[in-house]
C-alpha cells in the first residue's frame, strides 16, 4: 500500500468514527471498540485507547471536531461542537462527502445497484484554480461559452469556486482592463477547455467577500441590480413536504400552513435561476409576491403556452 492510499484508509477510519459517534449521540469506549471490530474496516484488530485519543486530536485539527468525554457516570464519548460542522459549509461538504465515499468503498459487491449523478466538472480543474487561489497566482484560460461559436484565451484572478447543482464555477476576475473594471465574473468549470497557472501573481481586494457577493442569491447568478427582496409563494400541502424538508433558500420561513396549502417567504434576489426553479415545481407553487414577479410568472407560463397551443391549430 503507497503513501496515498495509507492516508485514504486512516481518513475513512476518522469519518468511521465521527459517524459512529453522531449516530448513537453518546457512546463509550467499549460499545465504540465492539462496533469497530464488527465492522470490516477494522481487519478484525481492535481500536487501541491510545489509538483513539490520537484519531481523537486529528479529527480535531481535520474537521474542527472536538469528541470529549462526560468523565463521570458512564464516561461516554460524544461530539462536543457538532453544530459547527453544520455552519462550516467546506467542512460540512467535505465530511459528507467522505461519509458517502467511505460507504460506497465498502459495497463493492452490491456496487451495480448504487446509481450515482454525474458531475461533468471539478475532476480536471478544480485542484489547479484552489492552488491558484491558495498561492496568489493568475490563471491563464481557454474557455469556450455556450453563447460564443468560438473559444478565447485570457488571464484571470481566481477570487473563489462554487459548487451548485452538481457543477463547478469559477468567480474570477479578467486581468484585461475593460473587463477588470466590470469586476468579477463566474465560468462553469466544464466550459473550461484548457487552464494553466502562470508565475505572475496578483492581491485579492481586501474588501471583497465570496458570501458578500453572493448574498442574498438563489444560485450560481449573481446579479446585483436585482435587489433582495421578500418573495411569498404558495406551496401544494403535498410539494410544502417536500420544500420543508429541503428549502429552496437558507432564508426559507413558512409563514402558514394548513392541509391544503402552506406560506413560505424568502429573502432573496428573484433572478432567472430562481424563476427557473419556480417553473420546475408547476402548478404546486404560485408567486403571490412580489407583483412583478407574480407578473413575470404569469408571462413565461402564458407564454410557454401559446407554443404548445400552436400545435393544436
Amino acid at each position: 500500500m503507497d503513501k496515498d492510499e495509507r492516508g485514504l484508509t486512516l481518513i475513512n477510519k476518522y469519518v468511521w468514527v465521527i459517524d459512529t459517534i453522531y449516530r448513537a449521540e453518546k457512546i463509550t469506549f467499549r460499545e465504540l471498540n465492539n462496533r469497530w471490530k464488527r465492522d470490516e474496516i477494522s481487519g478484525g484488530v481492535e481500536l487501541a485507547k491510545r489509538t483513539f485519543d490520537n484519531w481523537r486530536y486529528a479529527i480535531k485539527n481535520m474537521f474542527g471536531l472536538r469528541i470529549e468525554n462526560e468523565n463521570g457516570g458512564r464516561y461516554r464519548y460524544y461530539i462536543a461542537n457538532e453544530k459547527d460542522i453544520f455552519n462550516d459549509s467546506v467542512s460540512s461538504w467535505l465530511l459528507n462527502t467522505i461519509c458517502v465515499s467511505n460507504v460506497l468503498t465498502k459495497s463493492e459487491s452490491i456496487k451495480d445497484r448504487i446509481l450515482l449523478e454525474y458531475v461533468p466538472s471539478g475532476q480536471e480543474h478544480l485542484q489547479t484554480i484552489i492552488e491558484a487561489m491558495k498561492e496568489g497566482k493568475v490563471l491563464n484560460m481557454t474557455y469556450h461559452s455556450y453563447w460564443k461559436e468560438e473559444e478565447n484565451s485570457f488571464d484571470v484572478h481566481p477570487y473563489c469556486v462554487k459548487l451548485f447543482r452538481q457543477r463547478w464555477y469559477l468567480v474570477a476576475r479578467s486581468t484585461y482592463a475593460y473587463y477588470h473594471q466590470k469586476g468579477p465574473r463566474i465560468y462553469a468549470l466544464d466550459r473550461i477547455q484548457d487552464l494553466q497557472q502562470t508565475e505572475e501573481s496578483f492581491e485579492m481586494p481586501k474588501d471583497w467577500d465570496a458570501e458578500e457577493y453572493f448574498d442574498g442569491c438563489f444560485g450560481i447568478i449573481a446579479d446585483h441590480n436585482t435587489k433582495i427582496q421578500t418573495v411569498k409563494l404558495k406551496v401544494s400541502a403535498g410539494q410544502a413536504n417536500y420544500i420543508r424538508d429541503l428549502a429552496l433558500h437558507e432564508s426559507q420561513k413558512e409563514r402558514e400552513r394548513n392541509n391544503e396549502y402552506s406560506i413560505f417567504t424568502y429573502r432573496l434576489r428573484p433572478t432567472f435561476d430562481f424563476q427557473q426553479e419556480l417553473l420546475w415545481h408547476g402548478e404546486d407553487m404560485e408567486v403571490l409576491e412580489p407583483e412583478w414577479l407574480r407578473k413575470e410568472m404569469a408571462g413565461r407560463i402564458e407564454r410557454m403556452w401559446n407554443k404548445y397551443k400552436e400545435d393544436e391549430k
